[in-house]
């Protein structure tokens, strides 16, 4: 039997190419069985495999004398097969409490920074842990008892990051038996056996009901599925980055997105022509892009529900131009005429965030640049507007007739230094070539139809401190080329 089970694993981490040869494994040891069952055959396999072993254990100091003791334990055994030990404690229920969060949460937490802690210090490459088939299938039905998609039925998987979990295929009382013939000894929990946590309940009552009373191989038949649930899950994520790529223009505030790409994304394979229902079927993917955009805009901590999704997929359906949807993790979500546009809240227009003692701390989308020229041109990358700014000086007399389409001329004789590009501020004023006297910038902006969040970082430039040129107005009055300009200045714009 075990020899049958070191191979089985053996295969497994072979087939689902959980390990290269040389790598340095660290095998999260608690002192339970599934743990040391993982160590031993690990230890019988690690020259096929052609890995260098060593213990990590994390004591939760939640059972306090039986935890000090699970930690010796884990220690003997590392020394007896002569790995390193590497060993860490924190008081988790204090962690908890302060943070408001739910006690197996954070015990998860804990664990998993350990283990990106030992990755990051490089005292190992991949940690494995020890979820068995029963683990699996206890996620599974955990996920659906508490409402779940796709991704949730794909319950844990063979390998996150640098934490791999060779155990999936195999269910815990083999590994037992497997101990038992080994004649080695292990710590029981206490707290698995506590049917108070939902955890235990599906463990000790559920599960067995459904093998009992209902289908025998239940554990393997939910493993199966987890398998399947993740295989579309990670094609159907493909398909949806590929759609956010392709169809979402994105800068360094923002993503926008047209709403016919949204509701229609595979209107360009031609699949929606007079047929109704693949275009409602599409509406999962629709979902899957509305998912990506808003975790990719998040500034902060939140989690996005199907109900946030649904809510969205309301306003692109029937939402008035200018409403604005706020959801978790500091997401706004606008609709713009036939646009919908995602940003975080930090980077909202006209909002100022006051720091000590009353004074105002710039937004993201706020940037200045003093141009010096250089060869006669400069080029600035101004990721809050999205583009690059190339200014050029030139032989406006020779150039003239070239320039009407390329970008606005300011006369370079006209100019006073310091010439500086920065995003538009409350209070500016503009007198645009034509206009008899000097607007608001905000005014000229409303009267472009230019929206309030696209308005958020706009570029203007200013010459001794009053502005010359906005982004799409013409250049102001006295500043702008003409029949006496003899050199030229040509802003020119290129999207980043």
């Amino acid at each position: 039997m075990a020899k049958r089970l070191a191979e089985n694993i053996l295969q497994t981490v072979r087939t689902r190419e959980l390990v290269r040869p040389g790598q340095r494994w660290g095998v999260a040891v608690s002192g339970g069985a599934d743990s040391v069952g993982l160590l031993l055959l690990l230890l019988e396999l690690r020259e096929k495999l052609g890995i260098v072993l060593s213990v990590a254990h994390l004591n939760h100091q939640l059972r306090r004398k039986a935890s000090d003791a699970d930690e010796k334990f884990v220690a003997k055994l590392a020394a007896k097969h002569e790995l390193v030990f590497h060993a860490a404690s924190v008081d988790v229920a204090a962690k908890a409490k302060r943070e408001r969060a739910n006690l197996e949460d954070a015990a998860r937490r804990v664990r998993y920074d350990f283990f990106s802690r030992l990755v990051a210090d490089g005292k190992v490459d991949r940690v494995a842990v020890a979820h068995t088939a029963d683990d699996q299938a206890e996620t599974v039905l955990a996920h659906i008892l508490r409402g779940t998609g796709l991704a949730g039925l794909g319950g844990i998987h063979p390998r996150t990051e640098s934490v791999v979990r060779p155990l999936l295929g195999v269910r815990r009382a083999e590994l037992r038996a497997y101990l038992r013939a080994k004649k080695q000894h292990w710590r029981e929990d206490a707290t698995n056996q506590d049917t108070a946590r939902m955890r235990a309940r599906i463990r000790k009552k559920l599960l067995p009901l459904l093998e009992k009373q209902f289908q025998s191989g239940v554990v393997e038949h939910l493993a199966s599925l987890a398998e399947f649930a993740r295989e579309d899950e990670e094609f159907l994520d493909l398909l949806a980055r590929d759609c956010c790529d392709s169809l979402a223009r994105k800068t360094g505030l923002e993503a926008r997105i047209s709403l016919e790409d949204l509701l229609q994304p595979l209107k360009r394979k031609n699949i929606y022509a007079q047929n109704t229902e693949k275009r409602e079927k599409a509406s999962a993917l629709t979902k899957r892009i509305l998912h990506r955009l808003l975790e990719e805009s998040k500034s902060g901590a939140g989690q996005m529900t199907g109900r946030h999704i649904l809510a969205v997929v309301d306003l692109a359906l029937h939402g008035e131009n200018g409403k604005v949807l706020q959801l978790p993790g500091g997401v706004d979500v606008r609709r713009e005429r036939n646009d919908l546009v995602f940003r975080a809240n930090s980077s909202r227009p006209g909002r100022r965030m006051v720091g000590i003692r009353g004074r105002e701390r710039s937004s993201t989308a706020e940037y200045e640049h003093k141009i010096d020229f250089e060869n006669d041109q400069v080029a600035l990358h101004v990721p809050q507007a999205g583009c690059v700014f190339r200014l050029r000086v030139i032989d406006w007399v020779a150039k003239r007739g070239d320039t009407s389409k390329s970008g606005a001329v300011l006369d370079r004789d006209r100019l006073r230094l310091p010439l500086v590009l920065r995003n538009w501020r409350f209070g500016d004023q503009l007198q645009p070539t034509g206009h008899q006297k000097a607007h608001k910038l905000k005014r000229l902006l409303n009267e472009k139809r230019i929206s309030r969040w696209e308005r958020d970082g706009w570029p203007v430039l200013t010459s001794g401190g009053v502005l010359v040129w906005a982004r799409g107005l013409p250049v102001a009055a006295g500043f702008a080329a003409n029949e006496r300009t003899r050199t030229g200045i040509l802003i020119a714009e290129e999207k980043s």
